[in-house]
């Protein structure tokens, strides 16, 4: 009986622990390397705003200004990071059940559900919502440079704060949180439509709104502190690696590829815009080329983990020339006061990169292919329908949210205020006193 009862639990145990050890062995591990590099990545991004585009945007305004944009910056950085986590990262990346494809839900407000060994694939999950925060935080900061120099303190925190909840966070969660243009089949590596289609067209839309700064474009505007702008310009590029390399979530081939595709958009970016200005006005200037480097770099991104060395050779040289023609269009032809040149750097460089994916994602020129079921016609305008969305909800929203701040507190300073200077005006500080 003894022996009859010892066979029995030989053949029965193994059954029971059978599908506990096959669970065990599927469930995912953390991976040490990868969790490394994503926290590298992350200091890399959010270094990319303060004090990376601070100092980048802090030059590029008058000596009255460079305060209001640092603080800006510096502000937007803080409020970001704390709705991040009360609830706009569940909203972003959380699982909103049936309507998942247009908004996630609650279930991790204040990070509900998320510890130490809380795993998002084989990296902590807290280090995995940092490094999403931070491409929250970099986002309506690009927006200040288009109203730079003319917009209320309390106007500029309260556009930024809805717009990163009703504009962000929904195209947020469409192309990366498993939403719709995502399952679409949307190719966006790092950031085409997201960042820059979604920071471009917003722009645009609050420079049309606010109208030009007192004087522009008779009186020059010139930059106060170009090395201030080349201090910032060289701290994105460093920073961008963490953007776009970090978005491949792991130390693997696909990060090394997509580093060295941005590095190549960045160099042939800034070389085109240099020459496309020598040619045209005679001289270079440094001024053109950190510009030039930073429309390569917003239209390598959302191609960035997608193609290869060839189509980085042309997305950059294609960047450099395209955003060169349109920022000279909207200052000299259109005179929209577009402050730092969002919309023609940005926008217009995200929706050629985004655009562009759908070309040199194909293996035949180096690329990884396509999404499933696509050819290079569908996804092409698969790609075009992202940036349509992008554009149209963008601008739709951000066009209402400052007409209702403007009804509410305002948006601009008197023309007192803006002959002063924000610095002093708003914040009762000047960047210099020498």
């Amino acid at each position: 009986m003894t022996i009859r009862k010892s066979w029995g639990l030989g053949v029965v145990l193994p059954l029971l622990v059978a599908p506990t050890l096959a669970f065990a062995a599927e469930a995912p591990a953390l991976n040490m390397a990868n969790t490394a590099w994503m926290l590298i990545s992350s200091v890399l991004v959010l270094f990319m705003t303060i004090p990376g585009l601070a100092l980048f945007y802090g030059g590029l305004v008058r000596t009255k200004n460079v305060l209001s944009i640092l603080m800006q910056c510096f502000a937007i950085t803080c409020m970001v990071s704390i709705v991040w986590v009360l609830f706009a990262y569940s909203l972003a990346y959380g699982d909103g059940g049936a309507g998942n494809a247009w908004l996630g839900g609650m279930g991790k407000a204040l990070m509900a559900g998320i510890g130490v060994n809380t795993l998002k694939g084989d990296i902590p999950e807290t280090v995995f919502a940092m490094f999403q925060m931070t491409f929250a935080i970099i986002t309506p900061a690009l927006v200040v440079g288009a109203f730079a120099e003319r917009m209320k303190f309390s106007a500029m925190m309260l556009f930024s704060l809805l717009w990163l909840l009703i504009v962000y966070v929904p195209v947020c969660h469409w192309v990366w949180g498993n939403g719709w243009l995502q399952k679409l089949g949307v190719m966006d590596f790092a950031g085409g439509t997201v960042v820059h289609v979604n920071a471009g067209v917003a722009a645009l839309v609050a420079a049309l709104v606010l109208g030009k700064r007192k004087g522009f474009p008779e009186t020059a505007m010139p930059p106060h502190n170009l090395t201030m702008t080349v201090i910032g310009a060289c701290m994105l590029w460093v920073g961008w690696f963490g953007f776009n390399a970090g978005s491949a979530l792991a130390a693997n081939g696909t990060a090394g590829m997509t580093m060295l595709v941005t590095h190549i958009g960045a160099a042939t970016g800034s070389l085109t815009w240099m020459f496309c200005e020598w040619i045209r006005f005679g001289k270079p200037s440094v001024l053109g080329i950190v510009t030039g480097m930073v429309a390569g770099l917003g239209t390598i991104t959302p191609a960035s983990g997608f193609v290869g060395p060839l189509g980085a050779l042309v997305i950059g040289v294609s960047a450099g020339l395209v955003c060169f023609t349109a920022t000279n269009y909207m200052k000299r032809t259109l005179h929209v006061d577009d402050s730092l040149d969002v919309f023609p750097v940005h926008g217009v460089g995200g929706v050629l990169g985004t655009t562009l994916t759908g070309v040199f994602a194909a293996t035949t020129l180096g690329g990884v292919g396509f999404a499933e079921g696509m050819t290079m016609g569908k996804q092409v305008m698969t790609q075009i329908t992202g940036v349509v969305v992008t554009a149209v909800w963008s601008g739709a929203v951000s066009y209402l949210l400052l007409k209702l701040i403007d009804a509410m507190v305002g948006l601009r300073v008197s023309i007192e205020q803006e002959t002063e200077g924000l610095d002093t005006v708003l914040h009762n500080e000047t960047g210099y006193n020498l």
